[in-house]
């Protein structure tokens, strides 16, 4: 079996007990985004999400007592964020696979800035012959692929595998014999699954070994899995009722395969979990690694966990329904005993290079932040934004998700001394074409508080220390209000609320911003950020 599954594993949860069931079903009445507990309840059970956050395009793997899960990141770099569980509950980051998105696209630079809702889309993590694999599409540029002996990395140079628009969804396969496949969707060809043969170093399809598998309304989330010697093609496709999970299965990896087997109801009430992988688990039961696939919610596309049930040789996902299709589960028991742990979000900036819950928005302009230029501060040096005032173009903005709470609170401190006319630094809740951000501005040598709500910009007092607080509280609604200090304990709100908003296939992000509308002057050091929720 471990031959079997060597590259091939994802996420799933199977066999409740009838305790766990009971209150699964219980809390079918749970309304999207309004859990007052998630994750590792510290008990031996979790609930549903385990990352209320934007971990999108879900893939997972295990590899001996490890599990490995990657999740697509677009236009934000490092690209392709990497995560571990030694349970399948607790996740940490690991890094990223691509340290330069720029080598994708120039259009990912900071000095480009123009691909907002592209970049690194899906993609899947594999384990084969003593390396991990990491095949992505992106929609404009094609399949790329990288690999690494070590998790942590170095990841080897990007290998475009195949340049061509319209591609995505991808995921290799390497067979009991060696041979290496490619799966992934034609979505500019009405979403046609292509099956390519692949070299032996995976880097290069076979020409001529082309095949379309299946079509159908939206067909992608492509995984290939081989069980018990039979041949799995696991993928998700369009219904009435919305984005469903499918599979089908064949004695031979190019087919035939008999009908597709609806596994997954869409459930659009629990922003229907649909892409992500199963994976079979050190206690020989299976689990469905799973995102929330509906757009147009702002904490993005959260990350749950659900039972796989096989039934008549097919792997049901969460409840078993009458229909012999499955339903949303919100509680479990954990399949393997582990610490409780949390994605790392604080930053006192005391480490050598920036820490790898940080990605930037774009390939960042890297002269221009440093971690050495004053020991346990991040300095960021301003420059002009390739428009006037504008976020979303403006580099070397530095972001993280945010998780979406009860009660979430950001905290960064800033020293403003190195701050000049012209420029403006603070922190954002950030998104595509939406944003807001609260800080300060220099105008003729004075500082001056100044919000950003979709644009519409609000003065305050000027600021006459050089030692500033800033701050964020959000909660279950998305509902943000900003905060600031000049002592670090007394917080003085200041403006109206803001709703976190979706936008460009993503939820919403919590940033440190600097930049400079004259000239490249001026710089802002920050000591900390902290962030509870």
């Amino acid at each position: 079996m471990e031959q079997l599954f060597k590259g091939i594993f994802f996420c799933v949860i199977f066999g409740l007990s009838s305790q766990y069931v009971q209150a699964q079903e219980h809390n079918q009445n749970v309304k999207w985004g309004y859990w007052e507990k998630w994750g590792d309840q510290g008990d031996g059970t979790y609930n549903n999400p385990l990352l209320p956050a934007d971990y999108s395009d879900i893939d997972c793997i295990r590899v001996g007592d490890d599990y490995y899960a990657i999740s697509s990141t677009f236009q934000y770099s490092p690209g392709m964020v990497i995560l571990h569980s030694k349970d399948l509950v607790n996740w940490t980051i690991a890094g990223h696979a691509v340290n330069d998105v720029s080598k994708i696209s120039p259009k990912l630079n900071w000095d480009r800035m123009d691909s907002y809702g592209k970049g690194i889309w899906a993609g899947s993590i594999r384990y084969h012959a003593g390396k991990f694999f990491i095949y992505f599409g992106t929609p404009d540029e094609g399949y790329f692929m990288t690999s690494s002996k070590n998790i942590k990395g170095p990841w080897s140079p990007l290998v475009n595998v195949l340049a061509e628009k319209g591609w995505d969804d991808c995921c290799p396969f390497w067979d009991d014999d060696g041979q290496a496949y490619l799966v992934g969707s034609n979505f500019a060809d009405n979403y046609k699954i292509h099956l390519f043969k692949l070299s032996q170093n995976g880097e290069k399809i076979v020409e001529g070994s082309d095949k379309v598998i299946y079509q159908s309304k939206g067909s992608e989330a492509n995984k290939l899995y081989k069980i018990n010697g039979l041949y799995y093609h696991f993928f998700s496709e369009v219904k009435a009722g919305g984005r469903v999970v499918m599979i089908r299965k064949g004695s031979t990896i190019s087919g035939p395969y008999g009908p597709a087997k609806q596994i997954g109801h869409a459930q659009k009430n629990f922003h229907e979990p649909n892409q992500g992988g199963i994976v079979n688990a050190v206690n020989g039961k299976w689990y469905f690694l799973t995102h929330h696939g509906s757009s147009g919610d702002w904490s993005g596309r959260n990350m749950s966990l659900l039972p796989v049930n096989w039934v008549n040789g097919w792997p049901i996902l969460g409840k078993v329904g009458t229909d012999t299709i499955g339903n949303m589960v919100w509680a479990g028991k954990k399949p393997v005993a582990g610490r409780k742990t949390f994605p790392q979000s604080s930053d006192d900036f005391n480490q050598a290079e920036i820490q790898p819950q940080w990605e930037w928005n774009y390939q960042p302009r890297t002269e221009k932040f440093s971690l050495k230029a004053r020991k346990g501060w991040l300095r960021l040096w301003a420059f002009k934004p390739l428009e006037k005032d504008n976020l979303l173009k403006a580099g070397n903005t530095l972001t993280q998700r945010t998780m979406r709470t009860t009660q979430s609170e950001a905290i960064v401190k800033l020293d403003l001394k190195g701050v000049t006319d012209g420029q403006k630094c603070g922190i954002t809740h950030f998104g595509a074409p939406e944003y807001s951000s609260f800080g300060v501005a220099k105008k003729n040598s004075e500082l001056i508080v100044v919000l950003n709500l979709k644009n519409k910009v609000v003065y305050g007092p000027k600021i006459l220390d050089k030692i500033l607080w800033l701050k964020s509280t959000w909660g279950s609604d998305g509902r943000s209000q900003y905060y600031y200090s000049t002592n670090g304990t007394d917080f003085i709100a200041f403006g109206d609320q803001y709703q976190l908003e979706w936008g460009s296939y993503r939820g919403d992000r919590i940033g440190i911003f600097n930049y400079n509308n004259d000239e490249a002057s001026g710089y802002v050091d920050v000591d900390y950020f902290r962030y509870t929720y």
